[in-house]
């Protein structure tokens, strides 16, 4: 028979100029997970002020509902939903010998969890799904610097190399950078 005896868990090593909060050790993990159709209000809710900041276009709930299954969102189990992002799939234009290519759209993070990583793997998520539906490169359009974008691979390229049917959708008021990534 082995026995063993009992030993404390080891503490992680605090400096003495930095302390850990309790708050710190006990905070929940935020998941991503593709969108249900009970999420298209929070969805709505989440967007509308970046709708309203002008950072996206303004999307009613019903079209939400519509295309709830184009979304990856992040929320810690438990809270609401925290972002958000949608990969709609293109066919290849016929005669281009090109395949299949996504677009991401409708990102965005909620206010309180901007700069804590949700955006980042939101992206790589969808990334991801990117890669299991083989499609050849995903292009995306932001009105912002596009930093988060760019650290992930992405880089400027023109309407004319993305699907016609987005680039055609396109708001050249908005004056939005088009984003691409080869996968």
């Amino acid at each position: 028979m082995i026995t063993a005896t009992p030993r404390p868990a080891p503490q992680p090593h605090v400096s003495q100029s930095h302390t850990l909060q309790p708050h710190t050790l006990l905070a929940p993990t935020p998941s991503v997970r593709t969108a249900r159709q009970d999420d298209a209000a929070a969805l709505a809710e989440l967007s509308r002020p970046f709708a309203r900041s002008g950072a996206l276009r303004e999307r009613p709930v019903s079209l939400y509902a519509t295309h709830v299954a184009d979304f990856l969102v992040t929320q810690v189990p438990g809270g609401p939903v925290d972002g958000c992002v949608g990969l709609r799939v293109h066919a290849g234009a016929p005669g281009e010998g090109r395949g299949p290519v996504g677009v991401l759209y409708n990102f965005c993070v909620a206010g309180h969890r901007q700069g804590h990583g949700v955006g980042a793997g939101l992206l790589r998520a969808a990334l991801a799904v990117a890669r299991a539906q083989s499609l050849g490169a995903l292009f995306t359009a932001t009105t912002g610097g596009g930093g988060l974008f760019l650290r992930h691979g992405f880089l400027p390229t023109t309407a004319r190399l993305a699907p016609p049917a987005w680039a055609a959708s396109l708001d050249p008021r908005r004056d939005a950078r088009i984003l691409r990534r080869t996968l």
